[in-house]
């Protein structure tokens, strides 16, 4: 785990360079946030001057190169996954302890709504708050991205999406093949006429099942072929992968959005099973076609890091499912928000002010990181993202004792996904507006609090987040912000605490 801290330079030195380097931000209080008011169309650095607490940024045509010193940086791609969180509590429910090489705190945080303001443009709104812990000079710093929601179904462009189906022996238990079947009965009947789809399977070997189809008079065809899936023998996931591909790439829609979704336990035993060679070709096809993957981990033995690492080579992202519920969330609700993206090679960079911080670190993200220096370098990956969609960051910040001003500057930077124009966004904040306890912050702030102080718990405290409360006071605080919230997700995180408590 990377800490930064802070150098002792001459004041003037290090205010030139940060107000220099880092876009102007706005700052955000408790209740009383502000936001960028739209995107930077410049795709470079604007001025970041010093300024009070709720003044609006303001777009910049100025061009200076100069950026921070990188001992005050932190930057990462975005992700939206949330299958570390979906795996854990599938584990817990079962009565078993998740292996903590298994839990990522930033697919926790993302598991739950936030309360940050959505755009009016085709973007991000950057929001930046934070909360001061019980431990002496340390806060929590939220970074939250936003991406405004898709008016309607039809408000996006076809999609081409090729089903890779895992139908091993594996996934004849309950709860796997049996539910991807179900739930993509389900979606066939929701998606559009002009959408298309394709089915794989792989078992021992790979099979085209069902090659690009039009869903508009063929339903029922493609009803068929989903209820002709079978669990057969081995798992060779890399062939699997390879005809999905393949297949993609044969089905290739100009003018649609074209994903590849993976559905298996990712538990590779027979063929390539090398994950640096499978992912070479989902790599190359990336590239080449823009064709993204979408992991849908399911089973009780779930291969995470396998999924985990395709769906980043391949410029997706990974969800878990484990029941019924979960998957028609996933296939009928997140996978439509995902066929379409606003969002091509998005990453964001924070700049901390070293006159007032003098440590701080980035909680989780430890796959997803990027060099400083590579922030505006957009032949660099970073992230794609969909409509709807929220990012978080949590900080860990320790600030010098008796210092006030400006905290933090966090900026984000993305790519169009149809002509790769690139774009920016900022948003900022001062200490004055740190809340005086993470627990008198906003209940949406508190739910995040909880979700990353739970992860740290399951992870032997790997990411040492200042402040962490016991686990049977964590599950007390998630139970009291579901009655507040109202939210069956909260309501399920409280349970899974509980769950926690006694391993």
């Amino acid at each position: 785990m990377d800490r930064h801290r802070t150098r002792r330079q001459t004041c003037g030195a290090l205010l030139a360079l940060t107000t220099a380097g880092a876009l102007l931000l706005t700052g955000c209080g408790a209740g009383d946030e502000s936001h960028s008011n739209g995107p930077n169309h410049t795709g470079l650095p604007a001025p970041a001057p010093s300024r009070a607490q709720g003044a609006e940024s303001t777009p910049s045509t100025d061009a200076d190169p100069s950026t921070p010193s990188s001992d005050h940086l932190s930057t990462f791609a975005l992700d939206v996954d949330t299958a570390s969180y979906g795996y854990a509590r599938r584990t817990l429910a079962d009565g078993g302890r998740p292996d903590p090489s298994t839990i990522r705190p930033e697919e926790f945080v993302n598991s739950f709504r936030q309360d940050y303001r959505t755009p009016d443009h085709n973007g991000f709104t950057v929001t930046v708050d934070g909360a001061r812990t019980g431990s002496p000079d340390w806060s929590l710093v939220r970074v939250g991205l936003t991406t405004r929601p898709a008016e309607s179904a039809d408000d996006r462009p076809p999609a081409a999406l090729t089903f890779v189906i895992d139908v091993s022996g594996s996934m004849d238990e309950p709860g796997r093949l049996d539910l991807a079947k179900k739930s993509l009965d389900t979606m066939t009947d929701r998606l559009r006429d002009d959408d298309s789809v394709a089915l794989v399977t792989f078992s021992e070997h790979a099979e085209t099942v069902l090659p690009m189809t039009r869903l508009g008079g063929h339903r029922a065809e493609i009803h068929d072929a989903v209820d002709s899936l079978r669990a057969l023998s081995s798992t060779n996931l890399g062939e699997g992968v390879e005809t999905g591909y393949a297949t993609a790439v044969e089905g290739l829609r100009k003018d649609a959005t074209n994903r590849v979704v993976l559905i298996s336990d990712a538990l590779a035993n027979d063929g390539q099973t090398d994950p640096d060679a499978i992912l070479e070709r989902i790599d190359g096809d990336r590239r080449e076609y823009g064709i993204t993957l979408f992991g849908i981990g399911v089973g009780s033995n779930y291969g995470d890091a396998l999924m985990e690492r395709l769906a980043d080579k391949g410029d997706g992202h990974t969800t878990y499912v484990s029941d019924t519920a979960t998957a028609t969330e996933v296939f009928c609700r997140q996978l439509p928000q995902n066929i379409d993206l606003v969002a091509r090679d998005a990453k964001a960079q924070v700049a901390f002010d070293p006159h007032t911080v003098a440590e701080f670190r980035l909680i989780g993200y430890q796959d997803r990181k990027v060099a400083d220096q590579d922030f505006r370098d957009d032949a660099v990956d970073g992230g794609e993202v969909g409509p709807g969609h929220t990012v978080t960051a949590l900080y860990a910040v320790r600030t010098k004792p008796g210092t006030d001003g400006h905290l933090a500057t966090a900026t984000v930077r993305w790519l169009d996904p149809n002509t790769r124009t690139p774009h920016e966004n900022t948003g900022s904040m001062e200490t004055g507006a740190l809340h005086d306890s993470v627990w008198t912050a906003s209940p949406r702030f508190q739910v995040t609090a909880v979700a990353a102080y739970f992860a740290d718990a399951l992870a032997d405290r790997e990411y040492d987040i200042p402040g962490a409360p016991s686990l049977t006071s964590l599950q007390e605080r998630a139970a009291t912000l579901a009655r507040v919230t109202e939210d069956k997700d909260v309501a399920e995180l409280s349970t899974a605490i509980s769950e926690a408590a006694p391993l």
